[in-house]
């Protein structure tokens, strides 16, 4: 089972044949060790226990940085996939935050119930739900609506059910087990792991004390470690919608300016009119996020015209150089 922007369409379209400059720039998987640390997300394997912010604040002492922030809270009790972003990277957090979810839970139900009926009541919140946030949340307590994709049931022992659930960022699964539970005698939360946050999963983790490791080795001349621990910026941006621009147009971009049609080399087909949207350089660098004034095909066929509003600048102004006057 997929999350939504798992299953999108990402091949190519073509709108202007163009090359990048090697002397501009560099490739995301290119990037040193410091540049990394500077600049990368980490996906740390959370244990119970601490909070999610301490985690990111172990992380930050960890790699002697001055800022890091994580994407998504996790409750102490709570385990799994938990994104970091480093130092200049935190301000890719708030993308991360509504991105799709997917966990692991045991709902421990108050008695017993046949399969069917077990199965029964968790189809029925597949789709859009609404929730109450618990009175101990970090948002304002009002009913909201949220989406879950997928439900999957994978063992049922007793008044125990191991199921998987993706669903919409901000959607409580303690919440969701006791609404389940509300029509057949009650249930109540009793294991709870993060699995993916957006499109970062389980197989990315690492433990603080690898991290640790890693520094340490880093420390001594061996950057093996730590570019395996530490994800390029661009990790956290996969499941956005992408659009290439051209190398003339990326210093214009780092000003802040949006982007206009000439300016792009090629996009991908999933995008929709005021979709969040990343800014690409052809070498897949993180200029900008933005907000697309038109469809693919529309950014696709139009020639002049703004084609994003830009809102968050990733590219430092410099790396590549100011284009021609002609252009």
């Amino acid at each position: 089972m997929k999350l939504p922007f798992e299953s999108l369409n990402r091949e190519l379209l073509i709108k202007r044949e163009a090359e990048t400059n090697p002397n501009h720039g560099s490739y995301p998987d290119k990037r040193t060790a410091e540049e990394l640390i500077k600049t990368g997300i980490v996906i740390i394997d959370k244990p119970k226990g601490p909070t999610s912010h301490q985690v990111a604040d172990y992380a930050k002492k960890i790699l002697k940085l001055s800022k890091a922030g994580h994407t998504g809270t996790l409750d102490p009790g709570v385990s799994g996939v938990l994104p970091i972003a480093l130092e200049d990277s935190t301000k890719v957090v708030q993308v991360l935050l509504p991105a799709g979810k997917e966990y692991v839970a045991v709902a421990h139900f108050h008695k017993e119930e046949s399969e069917e009926v077990l199965r029964k009541s968790f189809n029925k919140f597949i789709g859009k739900i609404t929730q109450l946030p618990p009175v101990k949340s970090a948002v304002k307590r009002q009913e909201r609506e949220r989406t879950i994709y997928y439900i999957e049931i994978i063992e049922i022992d007793g008044k125990d059910v191991l199921f998987k659930v993706g669903c919409q960022g901000g959607t409580y699964i303690r919440k969701l087990i006791h609404d389940i539970g509300k029509d057949i005698g009650g249930a109540h939360m009793a294991e709870l792991i993060r699995t993916k946050a957006g499109p970062f999963t389980a197989e990315d983790m690492i433990t603080l004390n690898e991290l640790s490791d890693a520094f340490h080795y880093y420390n001594q001349g061996n950057d093996k470690y730590i570019r395996h621990c530490i994800l390029p910026l661009e990790s956290a941006i996969v499941h956005l919608p992408k659009i290439y621009v051209l190398d003339t147009s990326i210093n214009t971009l780092s000003h802040g300016a949006n982007l206009k049609m000439p300016g792009i080399a090629k996009l991908e087909p999933c995008i929709k009119k005021k979709d969040l949207v990343a800014i690409l350089s052809l070498k897949g660098e993180l200029v900008a996020l933005g907000y697309s004034k038109e469809n693919s095909n529309g950014l696709l066929k139009k020639a002049k015209g703004l084609a994003v509003t830009t809102f968050k600048i990733f590219m430092d102004s410099g790396i590549y150089p100011k284009p021609p006057r002609n252009e």
